[in-house]
């Protein structure tokens, strides 16, 4: 009998963690060591282990009603990312660890939504992502907790709020096509000053262009055009073919 019971308590003894597993073993409630993956003993009736998970996490987090620093109301979630690194800190310094950190991190998000604007939450969400992980590194790291990543994912504003937005938005882009517009027709005012000058110097240039006005009109409407040719062509040619026999 006591050969059995010995054998027992020996294989009671007998632990396995996992790969990503680490075991926080405590000795008449003090804390030993932390043993880590593969096989390993523990003492019979006066040790026991606490296993810890060290891969990394994901979790949603539930969407939070919160106001912004200029006074919109939105409701925002956002997903985490973290993982034991010091398995004896998680098991001493706190309970439930994940749910801690759960906790933590809705609050946090609370307090970086608080410090920003409506418009930087719409246009630049990387700099809430990174104040977010400063505060969740700062208020879990004493937990032996580390976040990989923090990432905002929704963002519901009101519907009043979202129609204001789309006006604004309206309205520059309207403001953006009316400059594009008028520095276009400035130009090409520049341009056309250009090319009257550049003709003026040239007698007879005028009429070459309205000549060749005249052909680019036949060629895209199929119609008959009747045009006025100017007396001053009209004597050119005459001199051109000289005076009669």
């Amino acid at each position: 009998m006591p050969a059995g019971i010995a054998a027992l308590l020996a294989l009671k003894s007998f632990r396995i963690n996992q790969e990503y597993e680490r075991g926080v073993v405590f000795r008449l409630g003090r804390l030993q060591a932390t043993k880590g993956p593969g096989w390993f003993w523990l003492i019979p009736l006066i040790e026991r282990v606490v296993k810890v998970d060290t891969r990394t996490i994901t979790y949603a987090l539930d969407s939070q009603e919160t106001v912004t620093r200029d006074g919109v109301a939105v409701r925002v979630n956002a997903v985490i990312w973290f993982r034991a690194f010091d398995p004896a800190g998680v098991v001493t310094t706190v309970t439930n660890w994940t749910a801690a950190i759960v906790q933590a991190a809705e609050t946090a998000m609370r307090d970086a939504i608080g410090q920003s604007d409506l418009d930087q939450m719409l246009k630049d969400r990387t700099i809430i992502n990174a104040r977010l992980l400063d505060l969740l590194t700062s208020r879990c790291n004493r937990w032996g907790v580390e976040f990989d990543a923090v990432e905002i994912k929704d963002l519901d504003i009101p519907p009043q709020m979202q129609r204001a937005i789309a006006k604004e938005a309206e309205a520059i882009r309207e403001k953006r096509a009316r400059i594009i517009k008028a520095e276009g027709e400035q130009e090409a005012s520049v341009k056309l000053t250009e090319a009257a000058a550049q003709i003026g110097k040239t007698p007879g240039a005028l009429e070459l262009r309205r000549l060749q006005t005249l052909t680019e009109i036949g060629v895209e409407h199929n119609s008959t055009i009747i045009a006025m040719f100017p007396t001053e062509i009209l004597e050119a040619a005459k001199a051109i073919a000289g005076p009669k026999a």
